[in-house]
């Protein structure tokens, strides 16, 4: 697998975010990538994460914006491979920025294919969330038009030349703007701990991993397939009782002191994530570590032939989402986040705040009237440990 890059020239959109600094660092230090073409729009991120990166003499790193498009194409000139992990992802930014999302997560993804197809690229990736699957928000819906257009893409080309793919995971833990940040602020100011509700259950992944499978895909991708990343589920509950027991000590409290305060779920927020369809398990496969949802139509001009190494099953009969699947134990959960270092801070990063912006314009850390009547009474304050 690693030897897949060495002649190849390779660009990272997005590559100051979570997901593309981790494939900039693996391509470079894991894969030995021949050349690597970092962009991004944020000015500072690009600065330091040259300077990161400064003893890599085949690393170049670009400001530039998905939504320029001729921009875009001159840059992929002679690119072999594409990451395309740029977006906008957070839920309610983008519930409050739809036309803002449309640009960024739409039209900048046209743009990424358009440049790959003028440049004959040889593969594009795209990253994708598992909140595309029957989307109840902006981003969800705009991450799965993202997919749908990768895919038309490939089925459109009437030559040989680049293949288009996606790839689908959960919610990658510790990751900027995710639960583990805040909870270990809120657990070093001694509380209160705000949990959006006990039966919550989400997909989780480290962030390594994340970006080895997205990796992977470039490899195994045969042309308009949606990869999707096998993942352990876990109860949100547990993750903060979990975190609670391993940090409070570390910062001078008692966990049975700590109350943990259910806030609500927010607007556009399930409670349980999908990672695959029932639609999707119809054209679905099983790899080891993939299932792999082959296009809904075929090429007219092109005659692809899908074959994986490690083929499980052409089957699958359940729809893979956080609800049916076994949690973690908290005693899995434990090692996980260790095994992982997501209890440790990232000392690359600032403090992370620890409140929680609810959309109503003020921290919500008492549910409110509608809140209550859906909460069970027990759920809404308790302190860890409790019964």
């Amino acid at each position: 697998m690693k030897s897949f890059f060495n002649d190849k020239r390779v660009m990272v959109t997005g590559a100051c975010g979570t997901v593309g600094s981790e494939l900039v660092r693996q391509l470079l230090e894991d894969y030995q990538a021949e050349e690597l073409i970092a962009l991004d729009n944020n000015e500072s991120a690009v600065f330091f994460l040259e300077q990161r990166f400064s003893k890599h003499p085949e690393a170049h790193f670009f400001l530039a914006d998905i939504r320029d498009c001729s921009k875009l194409s001159r840059i992929m000139n002679g690119i072999d491979v594409v990451f395309h992990s740029a977006a906008f992802k957070h839920v309610i930014l983008c519930e409050r920025s739809p036309f803002e999302a449309v640009q960024t997560n739409i039209i900048g993804v046209r743009n990424i294919i358009k440049g790959a197809m003028e440049n004959k690229v040889r593969k594009v990736i795209f990253t994708s969330s598992d909140k595309a699957v029957n989307p109840t928000n902006v981003m969800g819906t705009s991450k799965l038009m993202g997919e749908r257009l990768m895919t038309a893409a490939n089925s459109n080309l009437r030559d040989d030349g680049s293949i288009f793919a996606s790839t689908r995971f959960g919610n990658v833990l510790g990751s900027r703007g995710s639960v583990i940040p805040i909870f270990r602020e809120q657990i070093r100011n001694g509380g209160p701990i705000t949990l959006t509700d006990p039966d919550m259950t989400r997909f989780i992944m480290s962030i390594r991993e994340a970006v080895h499978l997205v990796i992977d895909s470039a490899a195994f991708s045969r042309g308009g397939e949606v990869f999707v990343t096998k993942m352990p589920v876990i109860r949100i509950e547990d993750l903060a009782d979990v975190m609670i027991e391993e940090l409070a000590p570390f910062y001078g409290h008692n966990p049975g002191d700590l109350s943990i305060n259910v806030i609500g779920t927010k607007p556009g927020e399930k409670m349980y994530e999908e990672l695959m369809s029932g639609e999707e398990t119809r054209r679905a496969w099983e790899l080891e570590r993939y299932f792999v949802i082959l296009p809904a139509f075929t090429s007219p001009y092109r005659n692809v032939v899908y074959r994986y190494q490690d083929l499980r099953s052409e089957m699958v009969t359940n729809p893979y989402h956080s609800a049916n699947e076994k949690p973690l134990t908290k005693d899995q959960l434990r090692a996980f986040l260790k095994e992982n270092h997501l209890l440790c801070e990232d000392p690359e990063q600032a403090r992370h705040p620890s409140e929680r912006f609810w959309p109503n314009g003020s921290d919500k850390k008492e549910p409110d009237a509608q809140d209550r009547q859906s909460i069970p009474q027990e759920k809404i304050t308790r302190i860890h440990g409790a019964a």
